[in-house]
């Protein structure tokens, strides 16, 4: 990484003339001019700047001239140093992402949960909401890094800010610059598809161009996949279940316990709310939907009737809410709250 001399000789300006001789060199493989860099947006100097600038980055050895007359290009040292602050920042970015992710998440939950509590305090019915899910998932960015010699630590985002972490084992060392090889040719051929649009047309000229790395390229699109597509445990959160004593026909020992069992087990849930979300595909609308008796997909509660409503968060980020009561049930308090709820759900999601 860039030591403490390094960062006490470059200051940030003559880090960011650095780095604009360096990209402008890796997209156009020609020498670069100070009229070229003095054209880059955000640095603001004149010319007579920066030729001064890239005398002294050129004195103290991050670029030289292939020839008189000739712009600069990188040299080695430049290079590194440019590897390395890009490794950096890579890395802060992820801890980040990590840190925000994780405080949101606890807030999402505690939202959820307060939100079923609510939801069967006003209907007197049992309820239930599940935490958002990511659907037809884009993949963001993805970051190798060496841990060790024979071990590369692929760090894959996905839409919606899911993180995976993939340990991948590699015979032979790589060095910095072929990472950063390698992790260019990944985001610039994989950035912004979905699992869908990963092709093997795809996979394969993005093997060809790295040549003997093709192995590990191809272990970090399995993991890319996988990340995509994983189901992580789909969380639910419950409330009300004491409600369905209040009814009668629900309360005999057997029912109650049925009903109950489902809430607890949450397994015919997670049935429920697949089954919900599926129904959404291709609709434009988040409507509601109404089980009756036996048209209600959980097998314990045919004595029910069962309304849902699909909430989204933003595009792709969608969870199901559910209220379950009697066949009786006030049907159009629980559409009207239903309703009401999922388009309030977006502006409380903006709070947490």
């Amino acid at each position: 990484m860039a030591d403490l001399e390094i960062e006490m000789k470059l200051d940030e300006r003559k880090k960011n003339i650095l780095f604009a001789i360096i990209r402008n060199y890796l997209e156009t493989g020609e020498p670069v001019g100070s009229r070229t860099i003095s054209k880059y947006e955000g640095l603001n100097l004149s010319s007579a700047t920066i030729r001064n600038e890239m005398a002294d980055l050129e004195e103290l050895g991050y670029i030289m001239q292939p020839h008189t007359s000739a712009g600069r290009i990188p040299s080695d040292k430049g290079y590194r140093f440019y590897v390395d602050m890009l490794m950096e920042d890579k890395e802060r970015e992820v801890d980040e992402m990590k840190e925000v992710l994780l405080e949101k998440a606890d807030k999402m939950e505690s939202l959820l949960k307060q939100v079923a509590k609510v939801l069967a305090t006003n209907t007197n019915y049992a309820t239930l909401i599940s935490a958002p899910q990511y659907h037809h998932s884009k993949l963001k960015f993805t970051q190798l890094s060496k841990v060790s010699e024979n071990q590369i630590l692929a760090v894959i985002v996905v839409e919606g800010n899911i993180i995976k972490n993939e340990m991948i084992s590699v015979e032979e060392p790589l060095d910095d610059e072929t990472l950063l090889n390698l992790n260019i040719l990944l985001n610039s051929n994989l950035n912004g598809l979905t699992i869908d649009e990963i092709n093997l047309g795809i996979i394969s000229k993005i093997k060809e161009q790295a040549g003997v790395h093709s192995d590990l390229i191809g272990s970090v699109i399995d993991a890319v996949g996988e990340a995509i597509k994983a189901d992580e445990d789909l969380e639910i959160y419950t409330s009300g279940t004491n409600n369905i004593f209040k009814y009668p026909e629900l309360a005999d020992n057997q029912r109650a316990s049925e009903i109950i069992s489902a809430f607890e087990e949450k397994i015919q849930l997670t049935d429920l709310v697949n089954e919900t979300l599926a129904k959404q595909e291709g609709e434009d609308s988040k409507g509601i939907k109404v089980y009756i008796g036996n048209e209600t997909p959980i097998q314990n509660m045919k004595d029910c009737s069962v309304v849902t409503a699909t909430y989204e968060l933003e595009e792709g980020v969608q969870g199901t809410i559910g209220i379950v009561g009697p066949k009786r049930m006030d049907y159009d308090k629980v559409v009207s709250t239903l309703k009401s709820l999922t388009n309030q759900l977006d502006t409380l999601y903006k709070k947490t």
